[in-house]
């Protein structure tokens, strides 16, 4: 898992040069952060570019370490090509629901690659459910599907108290191209791991349940 591929690299490279770019440059992070309003006015490129972006240090650290420990594991299954499809159809995915969760909220706004990153968290898992984390403060290996149920978890707390200025709403969108892209590339998992099919999709229908009650 920790020997990095080139594909990680490049992916990681990316975002530290537009963040770093985003962190010294106001004009810049404005221009190309997810905002509802310049998106529906045509700006749609935003969609793309808001991905590279990050708050701050801590938040590019924390999606790049995340993106470290993953990717290899989608890698070593699909390898480069599909890796960056499903980063890609994440990225993408994540800011679709974003839209669709915000449209009528002008002023909203995000960055962050945690859409992409969480769609790869979320193909690792599915392709290797007994996989373990550790994780400190807490003494013993922690599943990683538990990680990721709780990661989308919190993320539900962060939309409805709007914190920061991370996209959470891009999260699900992101596990949801992940969880799709991955079901796609290898349909076998439906019969081989169902269960772990059933429990990632727990916090989706959690959240579209949430949004249809108007919870959130």
């Amino acid at each position: 898992m920790y020997n990095i591929d080139i594909a990680t690299i490049a992916i990681i490279a990316a975002n530290v040069l537009v963040s770093l770019k985003g962190f010294n440059d106001t004009s810049f992070f404005e221009r190309y952060k997810f905002s509802i309003g310049a998106i529906k006015a045509g700006q749609k490129e935003r969609m793309v570019t808001s991905g590279f972006l990050h708050v701050d240090i801590s938040h590019l650290l924390f999606n790049m370490l995340t993106l470290y420990f993953f990717a290899g594991v989608v890698i070593n299954w699909f390898g480069p090509i599909q890796f960056f499809i499903i980063y890609a159809v994440s990225l993408l995915a994540g800011s679709l629901l974003a839209l669709s969760f915000h449209k009528n909220e002008p002023y909203y706004s995000a960055v962050g690659a945690s859409g992409a990153v969480t769609g790869i968290l979320y193909a690792a898992i599915l392709l290797q459910p007994t996989m373990q984390l550790g994780i400190m403060f807490i003494p013993i290996p922690v599943p990683a599907y538990v990680v990721g149920i709780g990661y989308l978890l919190y993320s539900i707390y962060g939309m409805k108290k709007r914190l920061g200025n991370i996209g959470h709403t891009a999260h699900f969108g992101g596990a949801i191209g992940g969880y799709a892209c991955t079901l796609l590339f290898m349909p076998s998992l439906l019969h081989t791991e169902t269960l772990m099919v059933g429990l990632l999709a727990l916090p989706i229908i959690l959240l579209f349940a949430l949004e249809k009650m108007g919870k959130i």
